[in-house]
């Protein structure tokens, strides 16, 4: 089990900047480095509607406290701890409209789930002690200093899958919270709704947000170097970076135990004149001076964040760095951000700035032995997708295995040995049915929506009155089985129901790794709810899949994958009456599908019990339920160049995968 460690105490030594350090340190100027928001704020009141529900595993927990919800939100402290100004005026205008509604459904519960793991302190034999804790309110985010260190597997493990959850139940309220206020007043209807800020409201007045109990200095478990964010309030979530729009994260003075401010970590956005960025070297300009339009009119001085950045140099305290690109291709947001690991601060001094001013300057360098910073595998996978041979002249072996029989080219890469494997299967874009399939259970019966599918369409009903994607594609919530627009329906190829029949959006590699063997990555950064491809073989009962199992095939059995579906869209954390959905309900599926000698690019993706990709069952082309298509949507957000995973349910215990991907 690894420790977490009340952080070391930090004595009074005066900064070197410091002429009165005392006067400086009792009257900090509360004055964030701002950061350009995401998009401009604009508030929307609407009421949330859930028609078809479904659970978290409830063997899975997650570590947070979870709050009494009958009790209004406090007033929040406005301290320099916790710069939230125009967040919280967002965040309680959202609160307000659904104060009705969370009255109503909750009660003061104030039972505590034994499993929560929550973060506590070390006792004297330097192990974990065991913590009672009540329910609490979230109004501020705790002045102790901790660094977690020396977690195992189990524990790597176990903190990843709690920060994957809360992730996914955050995009999920995010995209359903959206798709909710574009149906409540149309789409394309006045601004453009904040799911972000909707989200993060709910989940903070359900006391989900991660980290709050104490504050982490270093890594966050759980969070991985390369992880991608769209938003900023979805790193308040999560406790990577606790400001809503200022740059510097830190502990003030008046919470410390010496009275001295410490930051932990540091927005990079490339928005400010005299920053300076060339990837493990950072020049980082301090906060203050600026007027409404991020022009610097006055002198800085050293105090707040500054001052944060400079003791953290001066106690030698690592800084998390985050990278904000702006612009990038395929982001729902008008930035990514990606957390970039861990950097120290070697320098600091006043400097006359671009504009005149005088400005404090940062020199950061990155800490050896941390992977590869994201944003460089984002600038990289960027090249790739446009000019793959000039990056990587050896080691293709084909720029396309589909032969244009997907939308997008899949690639073949393998530097690593002589092996040509996937060259050697025919592509199967999509899964071949046996003709009876399509004589069972097709009825002929479609919608006639000619400008496309509307709520209580044939379509939307077949789906129990709702559709499984928003307007963007993106998978609403996870069901039993999802019907999709087919040929005998007359709504156009552009209809919001027709997602997974289209095939993969997305550039994708098979490539061979030396940990892994043959695996599946994309080349394109693919958005958590997002259809990545379809999972193809040839279809076979279970009578020929005997057959052909005695003859040493290999064989896929739809029925061992795990129900990840369910985790998806699933709300039972923050609505209390949320129902698991069950409609269409979908029979034991009895069949095999033979990928010995037909096969697509989801044949290699890579087994794992936390995955990052689910599998999802649609029906589009026939109306039988006991065989439906294998359609692949992200849990996640899945950066360029991450290997793909999914839950086989069952796979080679040496390997980690299945047979097929390894020969």
């Amino acid at each position: 089990m690894g420790s977490i460690v009340p952080f070391q105490d930090l004595n009074l030594l005066p900064s070197p900047f410091c002429t009165n350090p005392t006067t400086t340190l009792l009257t900090p100027k509360i004055e964030p480095k701002a950061e350009p928001l995401d998009e401009p704020i604009h508030t929307h009141q609407f009421e949330f509607h859930h028609n078809t529900p479904g659970p978290f595993n409830s063997s899975s927990t997650i570590a947070f406290f979870p709050n009494s919800q009958n009790t209004p939100v406090p007033e929040p402290n406005f301290d320099q701890d916790n710069v939230f100004s125009e967040y919280y005026r967002i965040s309680e205008l959202f609160r307000s409209a659904f104060d009705k509604r969370l009255q109503q459904q909750y009660g003061d519960v104030e039972a505590l789930d034994p499993d929560s793991r929550a973060i506590v302190s070390v006792n004297q034999d330097n192990q974990l002690s065991t913590a009672v804790v009540s329910r609490r309110k979230y109004d501020k985010r705790s002045s102790d200093l901790v660094r977690v260190q020396d977690l195992g597997m189990d524990d790597q493990k176990y903190f990843r899958d709690v920060v994957r959850k809360t992730r996914m139940l955050y995009d999920s309220l995010r995209i359903i919270s959206v798709d909710e206020e574009e149906k409540r007043r149309g789409l394309g209807q006045g601004r453009r709704a904040r799911g972000d800020l909707t989200a993060a409201s709910m989940m903070r007045d359900n006391g989900l947000w991660l980290n709050r109990d104490k504050r982490i200095v270093g890594p966050i478990p759980g969070i991985n170097i390369g992880d991608l964010f769209f938003f900023r309030m979805e790193m308040c979530v999560i406790g990577l970076h606790g400001q809503a729009q200022a740059g510097i994260d830190y502990l003030p003075g008046s919470q410390s135990v010496n009275g001295e401010p410490i930051a932990t970590s540091i927005i990079v956005s490339g928005g400010y004149e005299d920053d300076e960025d060339s990837g493990d070297v950072i020049v980082y300009t301090g906060h203050g001076g600026q007027d409404k339009f991020n022009r610097q009119c006055e002198h800085q001085r050293l105090e707040g964040g500054n001052l944060a950045l400079e003791r953290s140099m001066h106690y030698g305290i690592e800084i998390r760095v985050i990278r904000g690109i702006k612009k990038y291709e395929g982001s729902v947001s008008s930035k990514v951000y990606v957390y970039d690991g861990l950097y120290k601060i070697h320098d600091c001094w006043f400097d006359v700035g671009k504009s005149g001013f005088g400005v404090y300057k940062f020199r950061l360098l990155r800490i050896d032995g941390q992977p590869e910073m994201g944003s460089t595998t984002l600038k990289f996978a960027e090249t790739l997708r446009t000019r793959p041979l000039s990056v990587r002249p050896k080691g293709y072996l084909s720029l396309d295995i589909s032969m244009k029989k997907e939308p997008m080219p899949v690639l073949c890469f393998n530097d690593i040995d002589n092996d040509h494997d996937p060259l050697y299967y025919e592509y199967l874009a999509k899964t071949v049915f046996p003709s009876f399939v399509y004589n069972l259970g097709s009825t002929g019966a479609g919608c006639g929506c000619v400008s496309g599918c509307t709520y209580g369409c044939l379509c939307a009903m077949k789906n129990g009155g709702e559709f499984a994607y928003d307007n963007n594609g993106s998978l609403l919530r996870g069901k039993p089985v999802i019907f999709e627009c087919g040929p005998f329906c007359q709504c156009p190829p552009n209809c919001r129901n027709r997602v997974s029949q289209k095939g993969s959006r997305h550039r994708l590699e098979v490539f061979k790794s030396r940990e892994a063997g043959w695996a599946l990555r994309s080349l394109d950064l693919i958005h958590a709810g997002d259809f990545i491809c379809e999972y193809t073989g040839v279809v076979l009962t279970m009578e020929q899949a005997q057959i052909f199992a005695m003859n040493g095939e290999n064989l896929v059995y739809p029925n061992r994958f795990s129900a990840k579906w369910a985790e998806w869209g699933d709300l039972s954390q923050v609505l209390s009456d949320y129902i698991p959905p069950s409609y269409p309900s979908i029979p034991p599926l009895d069949f095999a599908m033979d990928v010995s000698r037909m096969r697509n690019a989801a044949c290699y993706i890579s087994h794992s019990a936390t995955p990052n990709v689910l599998v999802q069952f649609v029906l589009y082309d026939h109306n039988n339920l006991m065989f439906p298509h294998i359609m692949l949507f992200a849990m996640e957000h899945i950066p360029p160049m991450r290997e793909l995973s999914l839950d086989y349910g069952v796979a080679d215990e040496w390997t980690g995968k299945l047979a097929i991907c390894n020969e």
